[in-house]
């Protein structure tokens, strides 16, 4: 990032970053001793003049003899993240600010949870309790089980020999009996025979009663070594029950071995096996392991054997070092890449108060991409050599004006508010911070809300300064339309402002992106004058605008300005003869200018409509931009795609909405085209505060592929309304994050119901029906009851079923969402979910 094209000469780099609007303070050096002086007041902003960018006058002596290293910024008067206090506090904190900040727990969470110390609520881990239903739904069975068997057991069950008659031959049992054994094979088969009942018994009881999952709901979730040993324990009573002689208690066996040894028999026609020891210890051993198999899986033996072992292995072991736990703000990820200069000096700076939060995010994303292209050198000799100032932004700031909402750069989150603690909320989001970064922006948001809901304030800001401080760190590049008469943030926190319409502005806007090619140029510009209209097809009027700009750039070099742009569509004779003399030579050219002269005036022909919208953009106030020879410098929005910028474009007031929208079209246009090219490290993002007429059929398809190029956009709409119906349905597809905000109106809000669909949600009904008794006695105490109390004497039925129903209806976000709230779903990169919630945005 340090040679980023600041240091090199005007004009020759590929692509040089544009330089800051307001003019940057000159750098002073970091004073190693003694300390930095304290801060101004927080809220005050900078002086001008000889200082430094924080404010304080650039030091004198021998610090000021040692160039090459940007000023530091003082102390920070408050943590991290957190929004300044008012103008009259003073901004003196204690050096481990800082450090506290890069100390704190983020643990994961899901999507949308703030992670800067969130902790689960209490009882998100506690085990899910078994309902009453649950519980008699497994104890029935087994009662019928127990029944079933001493029936069995005593033979009172009908026709229960009967398959073992119909299997067997008849002379093992005695004529005139039902099964009564003649022979040594009949009572072997008796014994088996009831083995195979219990076996089937056991089987089928288990599964109407759902023993299996019953177990594993209360053994399995259990925290090792707890659930090895309760596992351990039921194996152990199971056995006894197997063994009971083995273990010395008084009950029956219940019918697992003998039946085995019986099958044995029957199959080898005697009992000369079990003279041997070692086959009956075999058998043994086998219904022992058989047994204790699924009570191992449940308690995860093997896993939990192979844990001890390894740590067992790991202690005893006297050349391995114990691994030591070390906070964040001690660098521990550089020490065990082998970093322990970078790392000490690192805590240093931090300890000591010269880093603030952007320059800790700044070094762990270059410890990152150094680390990913084996840069590990040079990111050593870097850090030594500037300290906490290294990789600062092109821009020369190491931090914002000022900040209004809370940022976790480490995490890369700003907080908008509070989820709601309500009954549809799962329970991790229980009062839990709300939160957006890149993980959620790259799947692109929508919201939708009336004006004066809080869209810009509590949404559209807050995005916008975290992606600006983002950009500070080298990891975003962000690009932000103010809607006209609301500017995003102060000036100086961004590096490039166009105004468009504004003689004061520094910067103007090329309209084609600095490409070099007609039909990626004219594809950009057609999307951006006529994408809206349904009566121009974007492929014509693209290839009108194309027959036009490949010819005069083979002449001119370079693509023409919009007036003679527009003197061209609507074929004005000088300007076309004057291009047609200009091409001799140019044949392939010549070709194309013909065929558009040809096409000039027809029915159909895009050209017309291409005009009429470039007229919007041909006005007096407008002379001085989009190439017209003002003092502004060229800014080109694919700069946006090699370098982590800060970008605002304002959109011109007072009478303008119609060429505003072509504007924020043309922006958005320009952003799907720039994004596409070549494989970018940062993220890039694009932020509408107003939509409005910038929603067209093309732009819906571009949303959809920005997930894939590590980028996203932000839309906000006052209502759906102002979106084609057709492009509703697509809209609300393409993008991962919808936002629905107090006040929608039903219509509105059925499209966020149709696009968060339905659950299944388990709903309870009672009701009471009248008892009419037979018994003259009872018809008495009924009349009696009745005219005590004046109701007639009912019985509940209670009936619980699932249902599937709308998350959020259209009525309960037009009626129910209430003032400074709304209701968000979120997606990730990644595929992750968050349901619609319920958002406090003032919490």
């Amino acid at each position: 990032m340090n040679s980023d094209g600041t240091q090199d000469a005007r004009g020759t780099h590929a692509n040089p970053v544009p330089r800051p609007t307001t003019p940057p303070e000159p750098p002073a050096t970091r004073p190693d001793l003694p300390p930095p002086p304290a801060a101004p007041p927080v809220g005050q902003s900078a002086p001008t003049g000889p200082t430094g960018p924080t404010g304080q006058s650039a030091p004198t002596g021998h610090a000021a003899g040692r160039p090459g290293r940007p000023a530091v910024p003082p102390p920070p008067g408050r943590a991290p993240g957190t929004p300044p206090p008012p103008a009259a506090a003073p901004a003196a904190a204690p050096p481990s600010a800082v450090a506290d900040w890069l100390d704190a727990p983020r643990p994961e969470a899901r999507p949308g949870i703030w992670r800067h110390g969130y902790r689960l609520p209490k009882g998100a881990n506690a085990p899910e309790r078994l309902a009453t239903v649950t519980v008699v739904g497994m104890l029935v069975p087994l009662v019928a089980a127990l029944v079933l068997w001493s029936l069995w057991r005593r033979g009172s069950l009908p026709y229960q020999f009967s398959v073992l008659r119909l299997f067997t031959p008849d002379d093992w049992w005695w004529g005139g009996t039902i099964a009564s054994p003649r022979t040594m094979d009949g009572a072997e088969a008796r014994v088996v025979y009831d083995g195979v009942f219990f076996a089937v018994l056991l089987y089928a009881m288990g599964r109407l009663g759902s023993w299996p999952d019953t177990v594993r709901h209360l053994v399995g979730r259990r925290p090792q070594p707890a659930r090895a040993l309760l596992a351990a324990l039921a194996a152990l009573v199971t056995l006894s029950f197997v063994f009971p002689d083995a273990f010395g208690v008084g009950w029956n066996a219940l019918p697992v071995v003998d039946p085995l040894f019986s099958l044995v028999v029957l199959f080898s026609g005697g009992y000369e096996l079990f003279a041997s020891p070692l086959f009956t210890d075999s058998l043994y051993t086998v219904i022992t392991l058989l047994v204790l198999w699924p009570f191992a899986r449940l308690g995860g033996w093997l896993p939990y054997a192979k844990e001890r072992l390894a740590a067992r292995k790991a202690a005893a072991a006297p050349s391995a070092p114990r691994p030591v736990a070390r906070p964040r703000s001690q660098w521990p990820a550089l020490r065990d890449a082998g970093q322990e200069e970078a790392a000490d000096l690192l805590t240093a700076e931090v300890a000591g108060g010269r880093m603030n939060d952007v320059d800790c995010a700044r070094i762990d994303h270059a410890f990152a991409t150094a680390r990913r292209d084996a840069g590990l050198a040079a990111f050593r000799d870097t850090v030594l050599r500037q300290g906490g100032a290294a990789w600062t932004h092109p821009s020369g700031a190491r931090d914002l004006p000022r900040r209004s909402a809370r940022h976790d750069l480490l995490a890369d989150q700003v907080r908008i508010g509070r989820w709601v603690a309500a009954g549809r909320s799962p329970l991790p989001y229980h009062d839990a911070g709300a939160a957006l970064g890149p993980e959620v922006l790259g799947t692109s948001l929508l919201a939708v809300g009336p004006s004066g809901s809080g869209k810009t304030r509590t949404l559209v800001e807050p995005v916008t300064e975290a992606l600006a401080l983002q950009a500070l760190t080298g990891a975003c590049a962000v690009v932000a339309v103010s809607a006209p008469g609301a500017r995003l943030g102060s000036d100086a926190a961004f590096d490039v402002v166009v105004r468009i319409g504004d003689p004061a502005s520094g910067y103007d806007l090329d309209p084609y992106a600095e490409s070099d090619d007609p039909d990626e140029a004219a594809a950009i510009l057609a999307e951006a004058l006529v994408g809206d209209l349904d009566a121009v097809g974007a492929q014509g009027a693209a290839t009108a605008l194309a027959q036009l700009l490949g010819p005069y750039r083979a002449v001119h070099g370079r693509f023409p300005t919009l007036p003679v742009l527009r003197e061209l569509l609507e074929g004005e004779p000088t300007a076309v003869s004057a291009l047609r003399e200009a091409l001799a030579g140019h044949e392939v050219m010549r070709r194309e200018l013909e065929a558009r002269v040809r096409q000039t005036g027809v029915p159909g022909d895009a050209g017309r409509a291409l005009a009429d919208r470039l007229a919007l953009l041909d006005r007096p106030a407008f002379a001085d931009f989009f190439g017209g020879g003002g003092a502004q410098r060229p800014f080109s929005l694919r700069s946006v795609a090699h370098h982590p910028l800060r970008v605002r474009v304002d959109l011109p007031e007072r009478g303008h909405e119609e060429a505003g929208r072509l504007l924020t079209r043309l922006v958005l246009a320009q952003f799907h085209a720039v994004v596409r090219q070549g494989r970018r490290a940062h993220f890039a993002c694009l932020v509408l505060d107003d939509a409005t007429g910038a929603i067209t059929p093309e732009s819906v398809r571009r949303v959809q592929r920005l997930r894939s190029q590590n980028a996203g956009v932000l839309l906000t709409l006052r209502t759906i309304g102002d979106v084609p119906e057709a492009l509703h349905g697509p809209l609300y597809g393409a993008v991962g994050c919808r936002m629905a905000f107090s006040g929608v109106t039903t219509w509105d809000g059925n499209r966020f119901a149709q696009a968060w669909g339905t659950e299944w949600v388990e709903t309870t009904e009672v009701a009471k029906h009248t008892v009419f008794a037979d018994q003259p006695m009872t018809r008495a105490i009924h009349a009696l009851r009745k005219l005590v109390t004046g109701k007639a004497v009912t019985t509940d039925a209670v009936t619980v079923r699932q249902v599937e129903r709308e998350r959020w209806s259209a009525s309960q976000l037009a009626h129910e969402v209430p003032p400074g709230h709304a209701v968000l779903s979120l997606t990730t990169v990644t595929g992750e979910h968050a349901p619609p919630l319920l958002v406090d945005l003032r919490g």
